[in-house]
């Protein structure tokens, strides 16, 4: 049976007939124009028969793209107001689209989706951020996914590929760089959402590269925890609650005068590996 897609109505007709409006506590805002989506499912690369993972589809705009594009893609779906719009969608697309009901963060993703797969999505706002840092920190690495294109606001995604000596350096851009590569490839103005948001968005493409030299997630998740807690203060100071690290930037030969956002990603995992693995399971949240 032959796809059905360029039969598909409008999306805005779409939400209308399921009475889609979007929801401010699910995070969401909905992208409507086609040219764009297309373009964000191009940033993935070659789509055709890959397996693609979307989380939050809504009533469908990316998903239409991603199946447009030739890809066999998984969504996640919270909001069971969406599920009708994505079952007919589903229809245009025998055998290329399963949708799964519920919260993404509760999703065993590696138990779910095929090693290799693209994560492709418009992330909602309010679990963009807590998604991206539990795919950084999947074990083993490399992670089941093979890359992930993924739209965050603009002051998020500028965090994930800050450099250091900036503002925006800090937690999230030192998980990301050093596990990962990731630049920003699109960015997309508030007025492409229904309803805008306040805020720009932007969409980001992260690689992971092979696993880096050792160095145990929640020793990084604490060092960084404590020194970004305090990012104007001196490493000497932030530092000084943490065992062993004043320590161990003397023996890196990192001077306790400078303040965290001076230091970069190789020197974080240096020192996180001097110290070796901490007690409890910290994370890395933004």
């Amino acid at each position: 049976m032959t796809d059905t897609l360029d039969r598909l109505p409008p999306l805005r007709e779409v939400i209308q007939r399921h009475g889609l409006a979007a929801s401010k506590a699910l995070g969401q805002n909905f992208l409507l124009d086609g040219q764009l989506l297309d373009r964000i499912a191009r940033v993935a690369g070659d789509l055709a028969g890959q397996p693609v993972y979307e989380v939050g589809p809504g009533p469908g705009g990316l998903t239409r793209a991603l199946l447009r594009a030739g890809a066999y893609v998984t969504a996640v779906e919270r909001d069971a107001r969406c599920l009708p719009a994505l079952a007919e969608l589903g229809e245009a697309a025998p055998g290329r689209l399963a949708v799964i009901e519920g919260d993404a963060l509760a999703i065993d993703e590696p138990a779910r989706l095929a090693s290799g797969t693209r994560i492709v999505a418009n992330l909602p706002y309010n679990v963009g951020t807590a998604l991206l840092v539990r795919w950084l920190e999947a074990e083993p690495w490399r992670p089941w996914w093979a890359s992930a294109t993924l739209m965050f606001q603009k002051e998020v995604a500028e965090r994930i590929v800050a450099r250091p000596g900036t503002d925006a350096y800090g937690r999230l851009a030192i998980l990301a760089q050093w596990r990962a590569s990731a630049a920003i490839a699109l960015p997309v103005h508030r007025s492409a959402f229904v309803p805008p948001p306040k805020v720009m968005s932007a969409v980001v493409h992260v690689v992971p590269q092979p696993a880096p030299p050792g160095a145990a997630t929640a020793t990084l998740s604490r060092l960084t925890a404590a020194a970004f807690g305090q990012r104007r203060k001196m490493l000497r100071q932030s530092l000084k609650a943490v065992p062993g690290a004043l320590d161990a930037l003397a023996g890196l030969g990192i001077a306790a005068e400078r303040r965290p956002e001076t230091v970069a990603v190789e020197e974080w995992v240096a020192l996180a590996r001097l110290l070796g693995p901490a007690p409890g399971g910290e994370k890395i949240q933004g």
